[in-house]
């Protein structure tokens, strides 16, 4: 289970990955977490474009994943 505890670290992954988004014109927001879940929203030229979903289950939540293991997912708000 995430916990209120987990939120820097999630923040910190998050914002670890932004450069490399940013980088391709787009950035990256933490909306929240419930549920062992972190939602996100994509935004700039991430918005639409086909690679997004890789970005979000292959980078985003193999990342988060890998400092917090209790995260079951990773889902991106429009």
């Amino acid at each position: 289970m995430i916990t209120e505890g987990d939120v820097p670290t999630i923040v910190a992954v998050l914002d670890s990955l932004r450069p490399l988004i940013q980088m391709d014109g787009g950035d990256l927001e933490f909306v929240r977490y419930e549920d062992s879940r972190v939602f996100v929203r994509l935004q700039g030229a991430c918005v639409g474009c086909p690679m997004s979903m890789y970005t979000v289950k292959m980078g985003i939540e193999s990342a988060l994943k890998e400092k917090i293991p209790s995260i079951t997912e990773v889902i991106s708000l429009d």
